[in-house]
């Protein structure tokens, strides 16, 4: 479970041991992912998503410790709201390295170990914002990285679904984390995105947690390259 150690992860991570999991939380910040581990009874394992050689360890130590990956949950990612016309190349890359490349080198990564033992289920995290531009707060660089993902998650779908591994996404609308605190915080931003929101209200973490436990279980076993909108209707206006 990669991006563990708080919000949506945390809650996922929550969702995951109580339906009788195993749990690593991968985090690249050993202190709160500690902190996070201990508080729930589960395992931590540092891992920077960036860096491939680091995910390919994280992911080694896991498949050892724990004889096998059955379920890998790609969900760290970071967000940056710059004008695009200000956007510098580095906030480009680094939006592009944490929330598309990361997202590919764990899908790899958990994918090799999968397809080995011809059976496994990935889920990862896309967003609303994969699907429509937000308004009013600019952030193309989110926007097309979270599109790359659920277009990686169904291509990894397709090419794998004949051996045994599904692969899925799950796409949150606005959620109440650390993440959109200071978006909340911004009056016009908060107001366009509940009156932009069916349901008037923003998520908590623990609505989103349920929709992972689902495809992470047999209950979805006949699903892949599914990308599973959880967005209080964002995206049906």
């Amino acid at each position: 479970m990669t991006g563990g150690a708080q919000g949506i992860g945390e809650a996922i991570v929550l969702g995951l041991r109580n339906a009788g999991a195993r749990v690593f939380i991968c985090d690249i910040n050993p202190e709160v992912g500690n902190a996070t581990a201990e508080r729930h009874g589960v395992e931590f394992v540092p891992a920077d998503v960036t860096d491939s050689a680091s995910v390919e360890a994280a992911f080694e130590h896991v498949a050892t410790a724990a004889g096998s990956i059955d379920v890998a949950v790609n969900n760290a990612g970071i967000a940056h709201n710059h004008a695009s016309e200000e956007l510098s190349d580095e906030d480009w890359r680094r939006v592009m390295s944490v929330n598309l490349d990361g997202v590919f080198y764990c899908c790899r990564a958990a994918g090799r170990r999968m397809l080995r033992q011809e059976a496994g289920s990935i889920i990862n995290t896309g967003s609303m914002s994969g699907h429509i531009a937000n308004r009013p707060q600019p952030q193309s660089a989110y926007n097309a990285a979270k599109a790359g993902v659920i277009h990686l998650t169904k291509s990894l779908a397709g090419e794998w679904a004949g051996r045994g591994v599904r692969v899925n996404c799950v796409s949150p609308g606005y959620v109440g984390t650390e993440l959109t605190k200071r978006g909340m915080s911004n009056e016009e931003w908060r107001r366009a995105w509940i009156d932009g929101t069916p349901m008037s209200r923003v998520a908590e973490p623990r609505e989103i947690a349920p929709a992972v436990v689902f495809l992470a279980s047999e209950a979805s076993s006949y699903c892949t390259g599914t990308d599973l909108v959880v967005d209080g209707g964002y995206t049906v206006w």
